[in-house]
């Protein structure tokens, strides 16, 4: 399927995926900064942004399925990649399948058990729906640092740090998608992510210390299913570690990307 998407920059392609909820604009903090060494193409993926939904089934398989489709219609199989939460656990899924090429992934979902589960749902449903009540007012709140504590102390070591502008778009595409509840159901009682210690280009698991979504803990499932991978730890960052440390991430996307070029 053909997917809304942006290019910038030149040189040898990397793709971008968001995570639930988000679009392209999750990565305006470090977009320049890969597009001034890389052509950057960065999707909404479907239920997203400016992409239509799926019919039918929403999940991580169906959602593989539509970016190998797009990877394929523009020339792009094999691309190095980057995600972040479930893009970060779906270019997993897509480094599993053999379909791009080195793999960036911003702590990544799937990788729960047991009661951190429960811990998923429980706190991002509600959440959403809060997001979507507040629409009216979202820009006052995200112009304020109190409004961007309060709401998005769970995806952020340092809320009252980030831009207004990108957090509030955030804040949108969340209330907007149409795929949010069914992916998040999914994603937080389907199957877990299954691991491979075969990938066509080597594997970086990128983690911050202070994530509360996808729990630090976690990491050490993902390299046990991911055995070939490297795990780097962002000290101070959370769970959308390319907006609390943008010039760490931006280094360690490119540097480890370049590897098997």
């Amino acid at each position: 399927m053909e997917m809304n998407h942006v290019r910038r920059g030149s040189g040898e392609p990397l793709l971008l995926i968001h995570g639930l909820g988000g679009s392209w604009r999750t990565w305006t903090p470090i977009l320049d900064g890969l597009a001034a060494e890389r052509e950057v193409v960065a999707v909404d993926l479907p239920g997203h942004g400016e992409t239509p939904a799926l019919s039918g089934e929403v999940s991580i398989d169906t959602l593989a399925d539509a970016v190998t489709s797009f990877l394929d219609a523009n020339d792009l199989a094999g691309v190095d990649v980057v995600g972040n939460s479930m893009g970060a656990r779906l270019v997993l899924e897509l480094a599993r399948r053999g379909e791009v090429g080195t793999t960036v992934a911003l702590d990544p979902g799937g990788f729960w058990k047991g009661w951190e589960r429960y811990f998923f749902y429980a706190t991002l449903a509600p959440s959403i729906r809060l997001v979507r009540l507040l629409q009216p007012v979202m820009d006052r709140l995200m112009g304020s640092a109190v409004g961007r504590t309060m709401l998005l102390i769970q995806l952020s070591a340092r809320p009252w740090d980030l831009s207004a502008e990108v957090t509030r778009e955030e804040m949108r595409t969340f209330a907007d998608s149409p795929s949010f509840d069914e992916l998040l159901r999914r994603l937080a009682f389907g199957p877990s992510q299954p691991g491979t210690d075969s990938t066509p280009g080597s594997v970086v698991i990128g983690w911050g210390r202070k994530d509360r979504v996808t729990l630090p803990g976690q990491a050490t499932r993902a390299l046990d299913r991911f055995p070939n991978a490297r795990l780097y730890w962002f000290e101070d960052g959370g769970h959308y570690s390319h907006w609390d440390a943008p010039d760490e991430a931006t280094e360690l996307i490119l540097t480890s990307t370049a590897n098997d070029e």
